[in-house]
Formats: structure tokens, sequence, C-alpha cells
């Protein structure tokens, strides 16, 4: 189902997928089958969303970002994809996020580019995560920190 007050540019969205309304999907935007992608949401053109994923409200996910399956992303988390940016002068190397099958990431949480969370990670609500967390383990803070392994 695509909300008809979103503006999904991407003619090959799965039936199975939700996208709700006041939400803006670039044509290269690649979507897998039954997601869920809340209102208030921008998917720009290099980006890659496996199945089963939730992406809640007020999400942005720019170019250079991959979640696979599974993954739930909380409302407005942010997503970036260039280190030190400038108005009107844009990096042509940006650097590639990963989000691994089965993370969870809390909301208001920040992502810097070029980072991996692992599979069946865990972000804590309003951390910033500035480097790779590995799969199964849960890390909150500012800078977001290693807090203990994930439940199984």
């Amino acid at each position: 189902m695509i909300h008809p007050l979103s503006d999904c540019l991407n003619a090959h969205i799965h039936e199975s997928t939700n996208i709700w309304q006041f939400t803006v999907v670039l044509p290269g935007a690649v979507i897998g089958r039954n997601c869920n992608i809340c209102s208030h949401c921008f998917i720009e053109n290099e980006v890659s969303i496996g199945d089963n994923v939730t992406i809640k409200a007020g999400v942005k996910i720019w170019d250079g970002v991959t979640i696979e399956d599974d993954v739930f992303v909380g409302a407005n988390v942010s997503f970036t994809n260039d280190t030190y940016p400038r108005s009107k002068h844009y990096d042509t190397t940006l650097l590639q996020t990963k989000v691994c099958k089965g993370a969870s990431i809390g909301a208001n949480a920040v992502i810097l580019p070029g980072v991996t969370i692992g599979e069946r990670a865990i972000v804590g609500a309003g951390s910033v995560v500035t480097k790779d967390i590995p799969s199964e383990e849960i890390w909150a803070g500012n800078p977001a920190v290693f807090l203990r392994k994930a439940d199984k």
C-alpha cells in the first residue's frame, strides 16, 4: 500500500510494503517486501532496504545507507553520509553505512557515516554512533559505548 499523500517516485515497491503519508521515496531506492515505512520519512536514491523492515516516523535515509532484513529503525533516527558537510559543496565519495540483519535502533539516535551496526545489535534511544557496533551487543550514549551483550 502506498498512501496517496506520499510522494513515491519508485515504481518497484512490492504490494506487501506499506508507505505512509508525507513520505518521499526517490526512484533509485531498493525497498524489500513486507516493510512498514511510517509517515514523514525520506528515502534517497542510493539506499537499499531489505525485507521485513520497520522504519518509524521522521527517519531520513540518505545515499550510501544499506539496511538489511528484519531491522527496526525508531522514530526520528538521523543517518548521515558526509563527514564534513558544506552547503553547496558535495563530497563525491560518500561513506557507506550498513545496518545488519535483525538490528534495532532506538528513537532519535544519530548514525554517523561509514559505520556498521552488526546483526541483532541494539542502539539505545538518543545515542550517537561514531564507530562500528559488533553483532549482538547493546550500545548507548553520546558517544555510544558498549553496555552488555544482547539477549538472544
